[in-house]
């Protein structure tokens, strides 16, 4: 069991992420010593499952390795399963490639036990900037929220970022089977199930970083995918309305 009352949990999935990983985890501990890491790898070819379990030998990380690459998603659902069940009070989502400073999870961390039950590192708000990204990728980035802000009718101003606290009595009260995104959208869809909860929500600013090693695994396909996503809950939702 976690230690309780106090216990933080930083959900690290990686696919690839051989060059960055070791360092991430190390600034983690660094930022926030009583925490526990737990990997979760999906069949990594470049040996990211292999560096996991080397950094496995202090205690406080834990690896799970998956056959396949079984999707963002599914890696999230499976940290927030082993939180809730393993007595966490948060579970801290997070890029295992660089992009998420770990020197800014303190912060988050303050959010969250002043009360939020979401905390959410934003890029678009006052203080929130992102470092080396061309001008494009800024705009789909933008343009994706402010999709998703208004399609869903939510008060969030940076739905897609995937620098998180969560803390896990608010992951009891709902249901997390009704989350059906595994890809982009997994954040957008799990942010707002926790806000139609009543979940309360703080933005913290951060810094993103764009990644220096390896690849991006976003894509067009994937963008695309989470905003026919989006646009499909936006219409439930008037439809629902109407009905009543």
């Amino acid at each position: 069991m976690a230690e309780q009352g106090d216990g933080a949990l930083v959900i690290l999935p990686t696919f690839n992420e051989r060059a960055t990983l070791a360092s991430i985890v190390d600034r983690v501990l660094a930022q926030i010593p009583r925490a526990h890491v737990l990997v979760i790898d999906d069949g990594s070819p470049d040996g990211t499952g292999e560096i996991a379990d080397e950094l496995a030998n202090d205690w406080r990380v834990r690896v799970i390795h998956r056959e396949g690459k079984l999707g963002l998603g599914t890696a999230y659902l499976a940290g927030f399963q082993h939180a809730v069940s393993e007595g966490y009070r948060w579970a801290i989502e997070m890029d295992a490639d660089g992009s998420h400073l770990p020197e800014q999870l303190p912060a988050l961390l303050d959010a969250a036990r002043a009360g939020a039950g979401l905390v959410i590192g934003a890029r678009w708000i006052d203080g929130g900037r992102i470092e080396n990204w061309p001008w494009y990728r800024v705009c789909i980035s933008r343009i994706g929220t402010a999709v998703a802000r208004g399609s869903l009718r939510s008060q969030l101003r940076d739905l897609t970022s995937g620098f998180r606290v969560i803390d896990t009595t608010w992951l009891k009260r709902v249901d997390l089977s009704e989350i059906s995104s595994n890809g982009y959208g997994f954040q957008v869809e799990s942010a707002w199930l926790l806000e139609r909860a009543g979940c309360p929500v703080a933005e913290v600013p951060i810094t993103f970083v764009e990644r220096a090693d390896g690849r991006s695994k976003m894509s067009l396909g994937i963008i695309f995918e989470a905003l026919a996503s989006v646009l499909t809950w936006g219409v439930r939702i008037r439809l629902t309305r109407r009905e009543k």
